[in-house]
């Protein structure tokens, strides 16, 4: 079995202060593979004062030298490719054949590099100059569901706006994060720059957040753990960046190609097993063609091939651990208690497979405004199929959540689409199935979170705005 022990800090990588082990386990395999060194305060506190000493000098870097280094992220990136995937794919299950959690990450440091060439630091309002600093040492943590995209993201506008880091991965996912510090290290990142700190929330996650060294924490998690991250903070009064959970909903108008929106719906909500947060949970149908979308959606279901992620044919791997494996099964029996009609899928695993923490793809039809599997973020794949008779009322199922971080709408009629996408409360609205992009804004509304990530808006999370009055040019 594997041990990892070493924390990357200050360029070097060093023995940790905490003597602890977490054990992680093959969700596919139910096999412990690995264990990994757990954190303390000490450790937070040693990897800040590194990213201090790094502050004076990288945030001094001209624009120049910092694209030339997120060039040599990029290129040494694609050397450890395939390490990476392989190291998420015995981490969380994901399908290694898909290699959409690396491909995703490099698009964001490519991004980030697009970004910050055509971004100018230094502006003019009505004759005040407007300087955009960086902030200073920013905190990362980051989940488990995107473990290295959900990185790459903020550390690419990180690294753009001339801030040094502290990382925090989910402690079930560190192996990719520690396999990016190499990355990091190969392409001559300075020291301090970039600093891993392994460790639980309550622990490292709690000490990083309440650091009075750290300028800034950008997160991504749950609801109930952003609260908390968000408490912590408010101590020092630092800026806090949230991307957190979520409830999307699809409207699927009247026009609307019915196949094709059944197809995508499923094939998102399965897709990463349904943990993702913006993953489209909430099907709303025409009350007239409801029975016609419920025999696409158990055509595409059917489509699902569920299994092992080494397979070259998987398109659906287990969820991360028992613990989410329990926490969705109980959503299932949650569901048909309420009264919910089981469309497709249902409690237990898959037949023919006996372990591995896998979920059937699961979609309940007859769900009702109210129903906890239609308010709470389930993080599996499970679906839920309402029906409405106005458009009206479309959208106010759609808004009716305590989350508002991403929307779908299924529709030919553009107009009509665009008046229902200007009133859904929701970060990100897609028409269609439109891919997503690292170029627009990505955040919630409401309880998903605060801030933005990714593009200029993702880059200014990281940047102070300071104001020069008297110091125009003659």
């Amino acid at each position: 079995m594997k041990s990892y022990e070493k924390f990357f800090v200050g360029g070097q990588w060093i023995d940790p202060f905490g003597s602890g082990f977490f054990q992680l386990v093959n969700p596919a395999t139910e096999e412990t593979f690995a264990r990994v060194r757990l954190g303390n305060a000490e450790d937070v506190d040693r990897a800040v004062r590194a990213a201090r000493l790094a502050l004076p000098g990288f945030s001094a870097t001209s624009k120049d030298q910092r694209i030339a280094m997120l060039e040599r992220i990029v290129a040494a990136f694609i050397e450890r490719q395939d390490d990476l995937m392989a190291a998420i794919t015995e981490e969380i299950g994901a399908p290694a054949s898909l290699k959409g959690q690396t491909g995703s990450a490099l698009q964001a440091l490519q991004q980030a590099i697009k970004t910050l060439k055509d971004y100018d630091f230094e502006s003019n309002l009505e004759g005040n100059v407007v300087l955009r600093e960086p902030i200073g040492v920013c905190g990362i943590i980051t989940a488990w569901n995107w473990p290295l995209q959900l990185l790459c993201t903020k550390i690419g506008s990180a690294f753009a706006a001339g801030c040094t880091l502290v990382v925090k991965p989910s402690e079930y996912t560190p192996i990719d994060t520690l396999i990016l510090a190499e990355v990091l290290e190969a392409a001559d990142v300075p020291p301090g720059v970039f600093n891993v700190v392994i460790g639980d929330g309550p622990t490292v996650g709690d000490a990083l957040a309440r650091h009075p060294g750290v300028d800034m924490i950008s997160f991504t998690g749950s609801t109930r753990a952003g609260i908390q991250v968000a408490q912590a903070a408010a101590v020092t009064v630092k800026r806090v960046c949230q991307e957190l959970g979520g409830k999307s909903a699809n409207i699927i108008l009247q026009d609307a190609d019915l196949r094709a929106a059944a197809r995508y719906n499923v094939t998102r909500g399965c897709s990463n097993s349904g943990q993702s947060c913006h993953s489209p949970t909430r099907m709303l149908v025409h009350e007239s063609q409801a029975a016609e979308f419920e025999r696409y959606l158990v055509e595409e279901a059917a489509a699902i091939k569920v299994g092992d992620p080494l397979q070259a044919n998987t398109t659906m791997g287990p969820v991360i651990n028992r613990a989410q494996f329990e926490r969705v099964q109980g959503y299932i029996e949650t569901g048909i208690a309420e009264g919910a009609r089981v469309l497709v899928g249902g409690p237990g695993r898959p037949e023919g497979i006996q372990r591995g923490y896998y979920i059937q793809p699961t979609i309940f039809a007859d769900v009702k405004p109210g129903m906890r599997i239609e308010q709470e973020e389930i993080f599996g794949p499970v679906m839920a199929l309402l029906t409405y008779r106005t458009v009206d009322e479309a959208v106010e199922i759609a808004n009716g959540t305590s989350y508002g971080l991403g929307g779908y709408i299924f529709a030919k009629d553009r107009s009509s689409a665009r008046l229902v996408a200007e009133r859904m409360k929701a970060g990100r609205i897609f028409l269609n199935g439109a891919p997503s992009n690292n170029v627009a804004p990505m955040g919630g509304y409401k309880q998903s979170g605060n801030g933005r990530e990714m593009g200029v808006f993702g880059l200014e999370e990281y940047l102070e705005v300071k104001a020069l009055l008297g110091f125009e040019d003659d």
